[in-house]
């Protein structure tokens, strides 16, 4: 690590840890076929059915544009769908599947080792702290933009 990571900007290190994340996900889930986006899905299906919108919904913190996304992730050629890991639930819903359950738990405990690798050497306070001072710059940012987060 750098001797004076004061020296560079908040975006330079939030930027950076966003793609050092993106490249952990893909890394730790590639044998397993599976993508961050598959994985979010997943992760919230398995707390049971939803429609498209109600997942998209669930996304969008992460993903923007998820009601544009959805269907694809669900129903598309490597969909959840297609792949045996989900399967409709009547009423538009979609459920996950026995394998999608399994699958599921396997990327859960990857998933953990990610972010036990990520906050190691952080206190429970310094990552408390590290997130808040982060919620009082986005709503900052959010007042000042005239939305509310």
């Amino acid at each position: 690590m750098e001797t004076d990571p004061t020296r560079r900007p908040i975006g330079y290190w939030l930027k950076h840890l966003h793609d050092l994340l993106e490249d952990g996900f893909a890394a730790d889930l590639a044998d397993l076929g599976v993508d961050r986006r598959q994985w979010q899905a997943l992760h919230t299906l398995a707390g049971g059915p939803l429609a498209p919108d109600g997942l998209a919904a669930a996304l969008a913190p992460f993903w923007p544009d998820a009601r544009a996304g959805v269907d694809s992730l669900l129903h598309g050629p490597a969909g959840l769908v297609a792949r045996g890991w989900a399967e409709p639930a009547g009423g538009g819903a979609v459920r996950l599947t026995d394998a999608g359950h399994d699958l599921h738990g396997v990327v859960e405990t990857r998933v953990a080792e990610l972010r036990t690798a990520v906050l190691a050497g952080l206190t429970r306070d310094q990552y408390a702290e590290t997130v808040g001072v982060l919620a009082v710059m986005a709503d900052n940012l959010e007042r000042r933009a005239g939305r509310s987060g």
